[in-house]
């Protein structure tokens, strides 16, 4: 079965052991543990202290930690050395998440910076674009996100129309993109625009590399049910682009993309070599700047709060939570082994996607029915609180990395061979398709 995903430059291959000349994997957990110990702040510490006060202060706190991380030597763990990784494998990964997951850490820098963009620059950016960008990302001196979502476009991204148009030297782009996490606050980004409007959809897009804080990009805060600012939508409008900022091919964009979408369905179904990976038990917002809990389950600790250990239901309710974390545990490590030894095509990641997606969404249904009226209107923040916002926004794990639909086209296209759904715009030059006009920024 041919399978897309699998004709894409290897360059993010990380071996899953260790290799000849690596460091011992017990070793290295054991030197982890030691360094966390004596130079980061236990979570539980960290919940008890006073958060930073806004965005600005957040975010330098993560560059903070980041810059701390990567001075001590334990930044990019799967990156290469040459781009200031340490050049590790998967095992050393999974032995610092685990050691990691008791303290804080810099989430910001986790998705999609680390998780999803880096690796992708890894595949298909120059390799000018690897050392600059690369090293200062795991020094926490750049922070990334992605420009690909249009308000027109629905979950089609094949179908994007913010254009890029060749000037010579590179490229002015105008358009919109919208639900981009944190756009406000973070440095760089890769844009998906729309270079060639006479050939078929897939095949008239590239990848750009952008500057966000730069003359000609307006960026807009978008509020949320539960009052966060989050998400963003950017305005672009005569935005002046070099030619050695194209990532990848001209028009050739969509592969850099599915790429990108590759590394995403892995870092939202958890199962990404490249950034700290929460245990299954525990449950954390997409986006999220930091982990509502240590090493316990939610489900367990808020019972505790609540006094609630001993009635039955709750007890029913918590082993049903766990039982859904176990399974989506043993699937990514099912899923996973499978595409490291060539058994499974490298879209089988969507089963990891969606099966990360399903499980958060139940869970926090469960959360919601232990809590009970506490978070229907919480006075004080806490962990239901936290639990409460979190449902709020669960329905986000279902549509970050592609909706839970996407991810079953792909299962069925290209992990079951299904025959692939009819659309009406395949093989017609792009210019010809109907479509949605793009909005401008007095228009939104």
């Amino acid at each position: 079965m041919s399978d897309p995903a699998n004709a894409f430059p290897m360059a993010t291959e990380v071996p899953t052991a260790p290799t000849s000349g690596m460091e011992d994997v017990d070793a290295f957990r054991a030197r982890s543990r030691r360094w966390l110990a004596e130079n980061m702040t236990p979570l539980h510490q960290r919940e008890a202290q006073a958060a930073p006060r806004n965005d600005d202060d957040d975010v330098q706190h993560a560059r903070d930690l980041m810059a701390r991380i990567y001075e001590a030597g334990f930044a990019g763990i799967c990156f290469p050395k040459q781009y200031g990784g340490q050049g590790l494998s998967v095992a050393h990964m999974r032995a610092w998440s685990e050691e990691a997951q008791h303290y804080e850490m810099p989430s910001r820098f986790n998705t999609p910076t680390m998780t999803i963009i880096m690796p992708t620059l890894l595949d298909y950016g120059s390799e000018a674009q690897k050392m600059e960008h690369i090293p200062k990302t795991l020094r926490g001196e750049e922070l990334w996100v992605q420009f690909l979502s249009e308000p027109t476009g629905g979950s089609d991204l094949a179908g994007a129309i913010t254009k890029a148009t060749p000037n010579g030297q590179g490229f002015i782009v105008n358009g919109s993109k919208i639900w981009s996490t944190e756009a406000h606050c973070s440095d760089y980004c890769l844009c998906l625009c729309r270079t060639n409007w006479d050939v078929p959809k897939h095949q008239g897009l590239s990848m750009l590399l952008l500057k966000i804080h730069q003359p000609g990009i307006h960026v807009e805060q978008i509020r949320q049910v539960d009052g966060s600012m989050e998400f963003c939508q950017e305005f672009l409008d005569d935005v002046a682009v070099p030619l050695e900022n194209l990532v990848g091919a001209e028009d050739d964009g969509w592969a850099v993309a599915l790429r990108l979408l590759h590394h995403e369905r892995a870092a939202v179904g958890k199962a990404s070599p490249f950034g700290v990976t929460m245990p299954m038990g525990i449950t954390v917002q997409v986006g999220a700047r930091r982990a509502v809990s240590g090493a316990e389950d939610p489900l367990v600790e808020m019972t505790k709060q609540l006094n609630l250990g001993s009635d039955p239901v709750v007890r029913q309710l918590v082993a049903q939570g766990r039982i859904l974390s176990l399974i989506q545990s043993a699937l990514v490590e099912r899923v996973s082994t499978g595409i490291e030894s060539g058994v499974f095509p490298s879209s089988a990641g969507a089963l990891q996607k969606l099966s990360n997606a399903t499980t958060g969404i139940a869970r926090s249904e469960l959360a919601l029915e232990i809590a009970g009226t506490g978070a229907a209107a919480w006075l004080k923040p806490g962990l239901v609180s936290q639990q409460a916002a979190f449902f709020l926004g669960r329905q986000a794990l279902g549509l970050a990395g592609g909706s839970n639909e996407i991810q079953r086209n792909i299962i069925s296209e290209r992990v079951l061979g299904l025959p692939r759904e009819w659309a009406p715009d395949k093989g017609v030059p792009f210019k010809d398709v109907r479509r949605n006009t793009m909005p401008t920024r007095d228009s939104a």
